[in-house]
């Protein structure tokens, strides 16, 4: 096969891989699949993707995962899926869509730039991807959470989440509301998104793309 046609299957099978992850992500934001909800704390898998993008196609692809995710995030916002959402939203919609899309393509982003970098220093992709795979959803929780309270701080949707939460700061705050739903998102992150893109990057390379 000559060089031209092997650039142009790698390029195909890599939109392909591509397009596999939006509409896993399409599919977990319209149905419901890639949330567990306990009240109005929301766990969400939807990092799965945006993590596996990242790392096996690169920042720009983690951030266009991103951005999907943040998109479908809104959706279930302004359509009343998400309970959290709707509030935010009966508050400012237009905060609603920065908190929505904002931490979500970063994530994306700094995951693939993350997994790039190690990828220089690290002879196998074992560490790289088991540290990107953790840090798409380490940087969601602390990214989204920390734009709620950035922007949502002196509203009456935080005051009572605060309330609720019994803290007497707002580290406390921030450790009750990332609690449960940091700690499954991380662990999902680690284990699977790291295990699937370390499969995937083995199988590219075999496929030479």
């Amino acid at each position: 096969m000559s060089n031209a046609k092997t650039l142009k299957t790698g390029r195909i099978l890599r939109l392909t891989q591509l397009s596999v992850l939006v509409a896993l992500l399409i599919i977990f934001g319209f149905t419901n699949i890639g949330y567990i909800k306990i009240g109005v704390i929301e766990i969400t898998l939807n990092i799965i993707p945006v993590a596996i993008g990242a790392i096996v196609l690169g920042p720009a692809a983690g951030a266009i995962c991103g951005t999907v995710f943040g998109l479908t995030s809104f959706w279930q916002a302004v359509s009343g899926m998400s309970a959290f959402g709707a509030m935010l939203v009966n508050v400012s919609p237009v905060l609603t869509f920065i908190i929505c899309m904002i931490p979500r393509i970063l994530e994306g982003l700094v995951t693939g730039l993350v997994f790039k970098s190690l990828s220089k220093v690290c002879k196998t992709n074992s560490i790289p991807c088991a540290v990107s795979g953790l840090c798409c959803p380490v940087l969601n929780t602390l990214l989204f959470v920390g734009s709620f309270i950035l922007l949502f701080g002196q509203t009456d949707v935080f005051a009572s989440l605060y309330g609720q939460s019994a803290a007497s700061n707002i580290v406390g705050f921030f450790a009750w509301f990332v609690g449960l739903n940091g700690a499954v998102e991380a662990a999902a992150g680690f284990v699977i998104a790291s295990a699937v893109s370390k499969a995937l990057l083995t199988a590219n390379k075999r496929l030479k793309i």
